[in-house]
């Protein structure tokens, strides 16, 4: 009989153990599953069928040579933390019509509805730690995250692009001339693009034993985060915004015009910033979301924080679009994004329970801490323009949120009280597309009795037909 293996160093047995794979459906061999990194999108999300592995290393070398044969036990706490975003969705989504106060933010300021967005950028980062974990070929990984993204993208694109007309409008399709080109999805595609070929190609081969060898391995991801953020923050307060100008048609008549004086830098208000500003110069005007948040300001409605009437002195740039998923914001998502991709490090180096917790509770608190201090400086939180100081308040909250999931569900073990929560994070793409985008309402009120307001969205009058 042969003679067994050397036994492997304890980096080596750290490292075999709690490794993440990914399984493909219909794979018949442990081994495949390693060559492919499967892309599960829950909205928006590349979350990986994450498992976590405990080896057994083979005791011959024919052993050795057959599929190896592991126990897996999936991370049940990041479906979770899925499922409460989605719960959080659809909440806020049904309910902040009636409760201004959990909507979101009309500018300045952090409602209940802003984190939904951070949140699931922030889980696309630590799935795509677990989906990465090992390449063989950075290329073909490269290819198939392109692939993705776009995919993702066209969907957005589809489905936020103007193509559905709502609930009240029984037709579809858009005018290319006036298609939203940017939106939630094509957002977190973006983010899930940037945050992959990091997590893809800059990463080095240091051993992690600590949190400051951690930083060490990732110090290339960090300084791109680095670099993001600076570009972003010499945009937003350095360029120059002109005066513009704006139409919004009339009915019965011809399009209005408005003019809006600006020729400011730094400014930080909705109607000069420079996010506005580069969404207008690079898609225009007619391309962007064409119902801002700002409209619930209180001056642009007498009834805010909730949608109201236009006061007799409302400013001019009350009724202007204005991207919430623009080009320079979503700059800052792409570093919620590369925040989670760290915290998802600390699962793949970190095998004790105590380990991750520390990990992962002491930079969660120190982005609030540094939101905070933000926010006090003046460096307000802001979702439509997703400043530094949101992007650090959101990604720290997240990390919380995230740590106290994995510790009720994967330390203790508390499982069936969020069994509907983990089902919601498993489907949460679908649920997305159906209910967030209203794809499902607009389906059934496709089905009328005589007349179209005959359906059981428009609460059918029956007794009139």
């Amino acid at each position: 009989s042969s003679s067994p293996p050397p036994r492997p160093s304890l980096g080596e047995r750290t490292r075999e153990m709690g490794k993440y794979e990914l399984i493909k459906g219909d794979d018949k061999a442990a081994a495949a599953a390693e060559e492919e990194h499967v892309l599960a999108v829950d909205h928006a999300l590349p979350y990986p069928k994450d498992l976590e592995i405990g080896g057994k290393r083979a005791s011959s070398e024919k052993e050795a040579s057959a599929p190896r044969r592991v126990d897996r036990h999936r991370l049940v706490s990041l479906d979770v933390f899925r499922g409460l975003t989605v719960a959080l969705m659809i909440f806020v989504d049904d309910a902040g019509t009636y409760l201004p106060a959990i909507n979101h933010s009309p500018w300045d300021g952090l409602n209940l509805a802003d984190f939904v967005m951070p949140f699931f950028l922030f889980i696309v980062g630590v799935a795509l730690a677990l989906t990465y974990k090992r390449v063989s070929n950075k290329a073909m990984a490269t290819k198939k995250a392109v692939l993705r993204a776009a995919k993702l993208f066209v969907v957005g694109l589809v489905i936020q692009g103007g193509y559905f007309h709502g609930l009240h409008n029984l037709t579809y399709g858009v005018d290319l001339l006036s298609i939203r080109w940017t939106g939630i999805l094509q957002r977190i595609a973006i983010a899930y693009l940037l945050a992959a070929i990091c997590e893809i190609w800059l990463k080095s081969d240091d051993d992690v034993d600590s949190g400051h060898s951690l930083a060490r391995r990732y110090r290339s991801q960090l300084l791109v985060a680095l670099i993001l953020t600076t570009i972003y923050m010499i945009l937003l307060y350095g360029l120059y915004v002109p005066d513009w100008e704006y139409q919004i048609p009339v009915a019965g008549s011809g399009p209005k015009s408005f003019s809006v004086e600006c020729g400011v830098r730094g400014d930080t208000g909705p109607a000069c910033n420079a996010v506005g500003m580069i969404d207008r110069r690079i898609f225009g005007v007619q391309h962007l979301h064409r119902r801002p948040v700002y409209e619930r300001t209180k001056q642009c409605s007498i009834d805010s924080p909730a949608s109201g009437p236009l006061p007799p002195d409302a400013p001019s740039w009350c009724q202007a679009p204005f991207d919430p998923e623009g080009l320079l914001s979503s700059v800052m998502a792409i570093v919620t994004c590369l925040i989670g991709l760290q915290f998802g490090h600390v699962i793949v180096h970190f095998k004790d329970h105590k380990d991750r917790i520390v990990q992962w509770m002491i930079p969660s608190f120190c982005l609030l801490a540094l939101a905070f201090s933000l926010d006090f400086f003046g460096v307000h939180m802001n979702k439509a323009l997703y400043t530094l100081s949101y992007t650090c308040a959101t990604a720290g909250t997240a990390g919380m949120l995230f740590t106290g999931v994995y510790v009720l569900v994967d330390v203790y073990g508390y499982r069936r009280p969020t069994l509907a929560m983990e089902w919601l994070g498993m489907h949460a793409l679908m649920i997305y597309v159906l209910i967030g985008c209203n794809i499902l309402p607009v389906f059934i009120q496709g089905f009328y009795w005589r007349e179209p307001q005959n359906n059981l969205v428009s609460k059918p009058n029956l007794a009139k037909t």
